[in-house]
């Protein structure tokens, strides 16, 4: 049975913490900037973890489930 193929996209935009958990990116901080407060593109700035909901899903893009 051939390897399975990981989603680049995915590999790109997740990373792995070391208890396990994947760290993500906020959204809307690419364009725009101009009409969002300084408080609200700072707090896109930082890292988040993917919620449990979606963490099945981003395992599966990884390769890793």
């Amino acid at each position: 049975m051939p390897k399975l193929k990981v989603k680049a996209s995915a590999k790109k935009r997740f990373k792995l913490t070391g208890s396990g958990k994947i760290k993500r990116k906020h959204a809307y901080k690419s364009h725009i900037l101009t009409k969002k407060s300084k408080k609200r593109k700072l707090r896109l700035t930082h890292a988040t973890l993917v919620s449990d909901a979606d963490k099945n899903n981003v395992l599966t893009s990884l390769g890793l489930k």
